[in-house]
């Protein structure tokens, strides 16, 4: 990945080129870090002073992604806290057992319901968010399932493979084998921006870039898109355990 110092900053980026671009388009996202579009002839120090004019507003939006981050404030799961799923906070009770059972978590009557030995208090928080992550990849391999079916109907598109894991820092991706991989994070999000992730990475299937084409291929199916990703940008960091 390209970098370049600014003050005592490395600013690293993602570069695309364009052979019919004109000038230089630079995004800052949560999900991707810095990415720059550039002219498919502009030399690489041209490049550089682009980037540089635009150093200080590039910091900004990344310290701005770090404080977000900062703000939250991881569970401890215990008795009384809320796990986001599909948008809505749902209460976790948690119930703590003499006798030697397996950890578990259920989610039943609008609520996370956790059972687990109490010998095992000291190491709760560990155990209780590893079964919440698994449950949440679970669930939402089943869900993403339905949503993927609907929409590849509707685009005849259709992925090789679908799967549900843990991505730092993309919320989904496509492969060059046709198999789409999704962020289980993207769980806690509303269901309007699941399925702009899912209609996002269908649309990879047939073009690998985000080129105008792509954007017309998701607007034609989601009118709104805009508005979707831009809650994605401005929340996603807030989709935390």
């Amino acid at each position: 990945m390209p970098s370049l110092k600014y003050g005592t900053t490395t600013i690293e980026y993602s570069l695309q080129r364009k052979a019919k671009k004109n000038d230089v388009t630079i995004a800052v996202e949560w999900s991707s870090g810095v990415s720059v579009v550039a002219p498919l002839d502009m030399s690489q120090d041209d490049l550089e002073v682009v980037i540089r004019k635009k150093g200080h507003w590039i910091l900004k939006k990344l310290i701005e992604f770090r404080e977000i981050n900062d703000l939250q404030t991881p569970l401890e799961f215990l008795s009384g806290e809320k796990i986001q799923y599909l948008g809505r906070r749902y209460r976790l009770k948690v119930h703590q057992l003499s006798i030697d059972v397996k950890p578990e978590l259920k989610f039943m009557n609008n609520r996370f319901v956790a059972t687990i030995p109490s010998s095992i208090v000291a190491n709760q928080t560990e155990i209780l968010r590893n079964l919440c992550v698994t449950w949440l990849k679970n669930k939402g391999h089943e869900k993403l399932q339905e949503r993927v079916k609907y929409y590849s109907n509707m685009m005849s598109l259709s992925p090789s493979q679908l799967v549900v894991k843990d991505q730092e820092k993309r919320w989904g991706s496509c492969t060059k084998n046709g198999a789409i991989l999704i962020n289980w994070r993207i769980m806690m999000a509303p269901m309007r921006v699941v399925d702009y992730v899912v209609v996002h990475e269908l649309a990879h299937l047939k073009y690998h870039d985000h080129s105008s084409d792509f954007w017309k291929m998701i607007q034609s199916v989601m009118p709104d898109y805009e508005q979707r990703k831009e809650w994605l940008r401005i929340n996603g960091p807030t989709l935390q355990l």
